[in-house]
């Protein structure tokens, strides 16, 4: 079974085309693999579609590791 974060990776690389090549870790920011405000909101929806949650954009994580905490705290509700 995929984990939370190989998930959140995917999606990323979809939406962005980002190849193979750009590493993603937990300590990877947004700005880190160029990502604007709208884009992480594109991500988070994509995330909410995939996941079947709903996340809170205002204050966005920082981190690959924050969002995936956040993704899994709210699968955990």
């Amino acid at each position: 079974m995929e984990s939370t974060f190989d998930r959140v990776v995917q999606i990323l690389r979809e939406k962005c085309e980002l190849d193979e090549t750009v590493e993603i870790t937990a300590d990877t920011t947004f700005k880190d693999i160029d990502l604007d405000s709208l884009s992480v909101v594109e991500i988070a929806l994509e995330c909410e579609d995939e996941f079947g949650i709903e996340i809170d954009v205002e204050e966005p994580p920082k981190t690959m590791g924050e969002f995936v905490a956040l993704i899994d705290s709210l699968l955990d509700e």
